[in-house]
């Protein structure tokens, strides 16, 4: 598992090859725009993340599938670490339009 900034589109991509299915899952911070990746569970990367300092109401999962790469799909606002009552946010997904406005910022950012 590992926690960055920015991320080689081609290190995704091995990534994928690690799943089940070619995706990558990835907690973001939306406060520091440190996104952490390659763990089997969102819930593992945002442990690791709180372990770093972040903040659980800053941490939000996605699904990024690299073979989507510069298209609408590529970003799956889809995991279980997204249901927050207490932050109006009662799916997985990610409710709050600012909020996914810049987790995509900070995915288009980080990814090259």
């Amino acid at each position: 598992m590992k926690a960055v900034k920015k991320i080689e589109l081609d290190e995704l991509i091995s990534m994928s090859e690690r799943m089940y299915e070619p995706l990558v899952k990835a907690v973001i911070d939306i406060n520091s725009g440190v996104i952490a990746f390659d763990a089997d569970m969102h819930s593992d990367e945002e442990l690791f993340l709180l372990g770093q300092g972040s903040r659980q109401e800053d941490l939000w999962g996605v699904n990024l599938w690299p073979d989507k790469y510069g298209a609408d799909e590529f970003v799956e606002f889809d995991s279980m670490i997204n249901l927050r009552p207490r932050q109006n946010n009662r799916t997985r997904g990610v409710d709050n339009a600012e909020i996914r406005a810049k987790i995509l910022d900070i995915v288009k950012k980080a990814v090259y």
